[in-house]
């Protein structure tokens, strides 16, 4: 037998032996370099055999059966919980997974346990300067001095104090310094505007707000309530907004300045029990003034728990580092900064330009890094944009595409194949080359958007779905669940069941929920928790509580789902945000609007609902200016 045909024989042998990856992986690599043996030695086809046996991948089981992820509860509501949990079936959820760790005071000195006393808070000063790190015992005790400071100058336990920043060192310390003294954190940013930012101060009867530098401070003493009586600036202050702010009866300290008085007073600290109120975290909503949803250090390090358990190998743990560029007046990015304080991670924060978000990731190498749809719909768009103008790359990237996803069928997760090497190089490179777990929340992720990152990142991508009322995540994809279009089954702090929604004739079926189902609901863990003393409600505003939860406890979202066969999550409507047109159609202008946003000429969409007017739309500039048709374009508009 020819040196030709040994081998030929003993690839079939391969293939025989189920050895299908690896003849995927050769096929691959025939049709890259013209489809031939011609200019392949036997030397160096036998060396690849080898170094394929000696590195080839082992696919990873799947947490849970993939054909049944959520079992239900006895009764007819066909309540859906956690398999990761045992006492789940029994209708018990989840509250901690540590005896003696039970509120955010606790996982944080947890984490700088874990960590032994590890790097903890990671910034730059500028845009080429690396990253510096303070360790968990420097925060620790700067966070103390802050709390001890804001003490001295009147707060008491149990007092709400706002802040109003970007994601920065001193979000964290003055977190942390809140939790140490029984003080509630209430964020305020940008998006709510200054009314609203004058609302929640005026509901809340703030007298303390943290502010990040002398525009937001200037913004606020525009509208500043009389119950505001102290400012707390990061960054240096202008000598006229200090004046102004005299003339209103407000004083204005710097954050240093606080935590130097803090440091002096020395107060002992006063920690929070788990029932405790720990934010009042205000959502924005569609119309009339935010609710500020209020929840207790029991319900956050319940949902962080929960979510740890669903990851299950990936799980976060000591020595992760995160990017943090989402805003932390949200909980999403809450919970995710939390859960990596609790197992002893650290946190870098961005430069506070998202334009600047590749050269921040390239600089740190996160491990770990949660993320939203419209960041991973940019990147596709650039990816998709790049390899039209070229067949070569657009069948590279298509073979590549191909065998990534037979790997990832398979179980395996990695990025040091060919294909990685070849086509998806540069992906690594943009997230930091380092990535091996994350998280997408916050809004519906496409389908062929999340498998091409699954792909070209070779790393856990997880989607979850929740919301601020239920601390965060309600349902989140497993491990090994390679299917997109979902959002995988409950967490273990949650149940969640399906109703009817008549009006948008949304009825729900009973045998396992298939077909289009009703608005979807879910059980916070606090509801469970008779020693609670906070229920899931709006901060002063009972009719809205009313509203939204029923005399069961149930928390409506005002989302319409559906449940799978496997018994994950699809998410198919939203039950207020819908136009009905004369015909009697209903019709949700999310859907358009997501449409829109997949062209490369479109920043942003917003769709009106007047009869006479469809759209408004904000062209990107980068690409409009620079298309061959762009004149055509101007002339249509």
């Amino acid at each position: 037998m020819t040196p030709e045909k040994s081998v030929i024989a003993y690839i079939n042998h391969l293939i025989v032996s189920n050895f299908s990856y690896f003849w995927d992986e050769i096929d691959g690599y025939l049709y890259y370099l013209g489809g031939t043996l011609g200019t392949i030695t036997l030397s160096s086809l036998a060396a690849s055999v080898a170094y394929y046996f000696a590195t080839r991948p082992v696919p990873e089981q799947p947490l849970v059966p993939l054909e049944n992820q959520s079992p239900l509860l006895e009764g007819p509501e066909q309540i859906h919980v956690s398999k990761f949990y045992k006492e789940s079936k029994n209708g018990k959820f989840v509250s901690y997974i540590t005896e003696n760790v039970r509120t955010l005071y606790q996982t944080f000195r947890e984490g700088a346990y874990a960590s032994n006393n590890g790097p903890c808070l990671g910034w730059r000063e500028t845009l080429t300067s690396p990253y510096q790190w303070i360790n968990y015992d420097e925060a620790l005790l700067r966070a103390k001095n802050f709390g001890s400071g804001m003490l001295a100058l009147g707060a008491r336990p149990k007092q709400l104090i706002g802040i109003y920043s970007q994601n920065r060192p001193e979000w964290i310390l003055y977190e942390q310094g809140c939790y140490s003294f029984s003080l509630v954190v209430v964020p305020l940013y940008d998006t709510l505007g200054p009314d609203a930012c004058a609302f929640i101060i005026r509901q809340t009867e703030m007298s303390i707000v943290i502010v990040e530098d002398d525009g937001k401070a200037a913004m606020l003493l525009e509208k500043a309530p009389r119950s505001l009586k102290i400012i707390v600036a990061i960054k240096p202050i202008r000598q006229t907004t200090l004046e102004r702010a005299r003339s209103r009866g407000i004083q204005i300290f710097s954050f240093i300045d606080v935590e130097k008085l803090g440091a002096k007073g020395n107060h002992p600290e006063i920690p929070p029990a788990a029932e405790d109120l720990c934010t009042v975290c205000y959502t924005s909503g569609t119309t009339g003034n935010p609710k500020g949803v209020m929840l207790t250090h029991g319900n956050v390090v319940a949902g962080v728990c929960s979510v740890i358990l669903q990851m299950g190998d990936h799980r976060i743990r000591a020595g992760d580092v995160m990017v943090s560029f989402l805003p932390l007046a949200h909980m999403f990015e809450r919970c995710c900064e939390n859960g990596m304080y609790y197992v002893g991670g650290c946190v870098g924060f961005y430069s506070g330009d998202i334009k600047e978000l590749t050269n921040d990731l390239k600089m740190l190498k996160p491990t770990v890094m949660p993320a939203v749809p419209r960041l991973l719909n940019r990147v596709y768009d650039k990816i998709q944009n790049d390899i039209s103008a070229s067949g070569l790359k657009r069948g590279l990237f298509n073979m590549a595409m191909r065998a990534k996803e037979k790997e990832i069928a398979r179980g395996v997760l990695r990025r040091n194949g060919c294909w990685d090497k070849l086509v998806f190089k540069k992906v690594h490179q943009a997230f930091g080359g380092n990535l091996r777990l994350m998280v997408v929340g916050s809004a519906p992720l496409a389908g062929n958007v999340l498998t091409f990152m699954r792909c070209a990142l070779g790393c856990l991508v997880l989607e979850g779905y929740g919301q601020t009322e239920c601390t965060g995540a309600i349902t989140l994809t497993v491990q090994g669940d390679h299917v997109p279009n979902h959002v995988g089954p409950p967490v273990s702090c949650n149940a969640v069941k399906l109703v009817d929604v008549p009006e948008m004739e949304y009825f729900f079926q009973s045998k396992y929920g298939r077909g289009l189902c009703a608005r979807l609901k879910c059980v916070p863990w606090h509801m469970y928790n008779p020693s609670s003393t906070i229920d899931s409600s709006y901060y002063k505003d009972p009719e809205k509580t009313a509203e939204a939860i029923d005399s069961e406890g149930w928390h409506h979202t005002g989302d319409v789902g559906m449940w799978l066969p496997n018994g994950t999550l699809r998410i198919i409507d939203r039950r207020k945000h819908i136009f009905k047109l004369s015909q009697g159609e209903y019709i949700v202008p999310e859907k358009i609007e997501n449409i829109y946003t997949l062209s490369q000429y479109v920043n942003q969409v917003y769709v009106y609902g007047e009869s006479l007017k469809v759209s408004v739309e904000c062209l990107n500039p980068n690409t409009f200016l620079t298309h061959p048709s762009r004149h055509h374009f101007r002339a249509a508009l």
